[in-house]
């Protein structure tokens, strides 16, 4: 089977899974993600699992990465926030569907390989630092939206500071190796209400410099 009729099969799946917002499909299908994985494992690139793309850390899920994108409700006027670039696969999709998105990853090889990958692309509307993800990116508030793509053991309250107003932020809550939720935060003058989503595994957001 060809990349394309996988990837079809795979946008098929997550339609069957919930995701109904045509705007993240589109862009789940306008991101080549056999980009974002190791040569090794490119037969699996659209494949509903996560993989490993190196320094202990996961492409996540497309499922995942769907139903995140979902609730996010991003619009193509909003200043996004995402904590953990990882492949930088998410952060792609994010890119399809913001205005302007800004993207923290502690681990600088793992940085390096992303930002080719959004100048291959022509991702123009990516900026990307190194630094601790825990800290947001102050310089850069308020952002309408925030992803963590790592999983904190409670809500990152400087995260919630960066957060506009009746803005959104999704991240997984729980301890590592232990029960984790993805949550879905709205925040409503300088507090937040809260909804449990689904159960999900992530690798922990770390805090302390970065090496």
């Amino acid at each position: 089977m060809s990349l394309d009729a996988r990837k079809i099969r795979l946008i098929m799946e997550l339609r069957r899974a919930g995701v109904t917002d045509t705007k993240v499909l589109s862009a789940i299908e306008r991101v080549p993600r056999e980009k974002f994985v190791p040569e090794a494992f490119r037969d699996q690139a659209y494949e509903n699992k996560a993989l490993p793309i190196g320094n202990s850390q996961t492409i996540s899920q497309p499922l995942v990465v769907a139903l995140m994108s979902q609730a996010l409700e991003v619009s193509d006027r909003m200043k996004v926030l995402e904590i953990g670039t990882g492949s930088g696969y998410q952060a792609a999709v994010l890119a399809k569907l913001c205005r302007r998105l800004y993207t923290v990853e502690r681990h600088p090889p793992l940085l390096a390989d992303a930002e080719t990958l959004f100048r291959d692309l022509r991702l123009h509307n990516i900026t990307a630092i190194a630094g601790d993800g825990s800290r947001g990116w102050p310089e850069q508030a308020p952002f309408d939206r925030i992803m963590v793509t790592a999983a904190a053991e409670k809500v990152p309250q400087k995260l919630v500071d960066q957060l506009a107003e009746g803005g959104i932020m999704v991240l997984p809550l729980g301890a590592q190796g232990g029960d984790q939720d993805l949550v879905k935060l709205v925040k409503r003058d300088g507090d937040f209400t809260m909804e449990k989503m689904f159960g999900v595994r992530f690798v922990p957001l770390v805090e302390g410099e970065v090496a």
